[in-house]
């Protein structure tokens, strides 16, 4: 299949999750289309996209790279439940005039009424690169339910199943060496498990370890910083915490809060809100969090807001992703991050007034992070 071109007005789809690789975008529609859009150059007017169409009646909810930007795996949900699909590339197709053309997206592995029939709320995958693990991806779905399963990225083969035991959940990460699975659910504690790999590097089992015990109400995201040390956890306390998790649990060493910040986030009359979502940029340095259509940057040393995009979305912002990678600009020879919006009005908008104004920022004060800091990726939530 060839890379359709599309500009920046893409009408007829409704975003929901997506997923980043360094100069891809997997963005599942409402339309039961997920797009692959190709992101060579931020400043182009048009983006190449794969389009891959999902079984008849399913509507997806979540969507993840696995091993390699040519395969993913997508959550559909139907009545019956939830499905997972894994799309990798199939074989050539020859056409009428003999030519060869470029292989068409098939599915390599699907799995049906997966969570007791419960949506699937976030994935998360990571390469199982602690301990002995062989590198592969390991992906983790949550569902609106208890559950989290663990899922061998390549085979779909599920290597652990959890349950949170905390009435619902908010969503599930797993950690960027794919070591451990964290889950913020209904209550003030957040659960960790191991993912404990075998020596031939599979995934053989999926064990309890800890407990982040600390905030006051619910945990409503966490992230991991980019070592897979810490935890940084966004509470409807109004406050933000960060964990130290690199302990020796098996000593009962418990895990310990190294910093608390307060939510530095008010409505008009002055009371304090909580935040919706978190992504740390790849340096570890800087926080990415928002409330409805507002969205912040903090800086992970100090907690203080470094910038504000109070509109940042026409409507409440569903997903915000760091790339690994910055990606061109033009004919600028640095690597420039800048901000993709995914608007209710089935629009995509390369914008970054609030965005560049703090690049100016940076400039004035540490010109090393511009090429340092990658591009962020928001969707607004269509439901």
């Amino acid at each position: 299949m060839a890379w359709e071109s599309s500009d920046l007005q893409l009408p007829g789809f409704e975003p929901t999750l997506p997923s980043m690789s360094t100069q891809r975008i997997l963005q599942p529609c409402a339309d039961g289309v997920v797009r692959v859009f190709k992101l060579d150059d931020a400043s182009s007017k048009s983006f190449k996209f794969l389009r891959i169409n999902l079984p008849a009646g399913g509507h997806p909810t979540a969507v993840v790279f696995s091993d390699d930007a040519s395969s993913i795996v997508v959550s559909s949900y139907t009545l019956s439940g939830s499905s997972l699909y894994m799309y990798g590339e199939g074989k050539p197709v020859s056409s009428e005039n003999k030519q060869t053309k470029l292989p068409l997206p098939e599915i390599k592995w699907e799995h049906h009424k997966v969570h007791d029939k419960k949506s699937i709320l976030t994935m998360f995958g990571a390469s199982a690169t602690y301990g002995s693990g062989d590198g592969s991806t390991i992906i983790a779905s949550c569902s609106e339910g208890t559950d989290i399963i663990v899922w061998h990225g390549k085979t779909g083969k599920s290597v652990g199943h959890v349950d949170t035991n905390q009435l619902k959940n908010n969503m599930a990460a797993i950690s960027p060496n794919g070591r451990f699975i964290a889950a913020a659910a209904f209550t003030a504690d957040v659960k960790v498990w191991e993912i404990v790999y075998a020596k031939d590097g599979s995934a053989k089992e999926v064990l309890n370890v800890m407990q982040l015990k600390g905030h006051k109400s619910a945990v409503t995201w966490l992230c991991f910083t980019p070592n897979s040390e810490q935890i940084i956890t966004a509470s409807k306390d109004g406050t933000m915490r960060i964990w130290n998790i690199n302990v020796r649990y098996h000593l009962d060493e418990d895990p310990k809060t190294l910093k608390v910040f307060p939510i530095p986030l008010r409505d008009s009359s002055g009371a304090t809100l909580h935040y919706d979502r978190l992504s740390i940029s790849p340096d570890g340095k800087i926080l990415a969090a928002t409330h409805g259509s507002t969205l912040q940057w903090l800086s992970v040393d100090t907690g203080k807001v470094l910038d504000t995009a109070e509109k940042a979305h026409d409507s409440d912002i569903s997903c915000v992703s760091w790339s690994p990678k910055a990606i061109p600009m033009g004919n600028d020879a640095n690597l420039t991050p800048f901000l993709l919006v995914l608007h209710l009005k089935f629009t995509v908008k390369v914008v970054g007034i609030s965005v560049y104004t703090f690049i100016l920022n940076l400039r004035a004060s540490a010109p090393t992070a511009i090429i340092s800091m990658p591009m962020l990726a928001l969707t607004t939530n269509f439901h």
